[in-house]
């Protein structure tokens, strides 16, 4: 069975990169793409200015795009890759309707009754949807994945907290793709740095305490970790990297560490899956956006320099495709494991 598919937002750069993903996607089709009401009844390959790869895939370009009505609307999933500020009313209108939304908005990420789910790391948390459902009498519900940056850090994180993990330190350096299309004026990254992305700094350091939290039954308890960031814009197209510091309640040494990113296993019947969850480079000079970014097909995260950081501390490089692993693949990824555990 293939299980019919709407996006949200669909001619933005992370919609796009739906598009892209569930092209020859063997469990969902594309049966609708929902845009702005200034393009509603235009052509999808007429209207969208389409930058993600070199063509746009033919099974939708001559799609008719659809209102934010769900009315109007036959799918089974709807994959949101709207701004936050439109997704709290219009993913809500669509939950209530019935729809399953899959959403990489932030509007309903910290919500105590909606999961904040990366498949790896937290599957558990899927539990909310029935508190959800029942606190707010939907007959859909929304689940949400992270910040792109927030994803890469805690996939990381996730087998760290079985050696003690107490508080993490991260400088990001992110890529031009996660401020969307077209993103930052080339007169302000080009021979630059911009050290402040708006909201950046809050997501990375309270999202991470919810994935990481355990749920109760009822709710999710935060984790007790500390985690102190600092995000930066940088001339990159594709690809988050992150400089990590980790400290423990004890010692531990580095083949501890690479042998806690090797043990977190993938969820090898998704299609979306990565083979290897983490990659650990040994090159000293590695990952790098250009040469890493499309490991596992973008949905693997590559770590390397791990190394000692003072008695009880670890430093290493993570690096992920922001808008895949980071973003539209995400969604795909949870909508897959909602499959699997019946809740579709």
């Amino acid at each position: 069975m293939r299980y019919k598919v709407a996006i949200l937002g669909a001619t933005g750069m992370v919609g796009q990169k739906f598009v892209q993903l569930l092209e020859n996607h063997p469990w969902f089709k594309i049966s609708g793409l929902i845009a702005s009401e200034r393009r509603v009844g235009k052509i999808y390959g007429e209207e969208v200015e389409w930058v993600v790869s070199q063509d746009i895939p033919k099974p939708v370009r001559d799609i008719e795009m659809l209102p934010m009505d769900p009315k109007k609307v036959d799918a089974d999933i709807v994959f949101s890759a709207l701004p936050s500020d439109v997704a709290r009313e219009v993913e809500g209108k669509f939950a209530g309707d019935g729809f399953v939304v899959a959403s990489n908005a932030s509007a309903y990420r910290m919500a105590e009754d909606v999961p904040l789910v990366i498949p790896e790391v937290n599957p558990d948390h899927l539990a909310l949807v029935e508190i959800q459902r029942r606190r707010r009498g939907w007959d859909g519900f929304i689940v949400t994945n992270p910040n792109c940056t927030t994803i890469m850090l805690v996939i990381t994180l996730k087998p760290l907290m079985e050696l003690g993990l107490k508080e993490v330190f991260v400088a990001t350096m992110q890529a031009l793709s996660g401020a969307g299309y077209p993103g930052v004026p080339s007169l302000s990254i080009t021979d630059n740095v911009i050290p402040y992305i708006k909201g950046e700094e809050e997501k990375v350091e309270s999202e991470p305490l919810k994935l990481l939290g355990r749920f109760d039954g009822e709710r999710v308890l935060n984790s007790e970790i500390r985690i102190s960031a600092s995000c930066h814009r940088v001339p990159v197209l594709d690809g988050h990297t992150e400089a990590v510091f980790a400290r423990f309640e004890r010692e531990v040494e580095i083949s501890e560490v690479v042998d806690a990113f090797n043990s977190l296993e993938s969820i090898r019947d998704l299609p979306t899956s990565p083979e290897r969850v983490i990659i650990v480079r040994e090159e000293e000079d590695r990952p790098q956006p250009r040469l890493d970014r499309d490991a596992g097909n973008g949905m693997s995260v590559v770590v390397g320099r791990v190394r000692k950081d003072g008695k009880k501390g670890i430093k290493y490089i993570a690096m992920g495709h922001n808008t895949v692993r980071g973003a539209a693949g995400a969604s795909i990824l949870n909508a897959e494991l909602m499959v699997k555990e019946k809740l579709i």
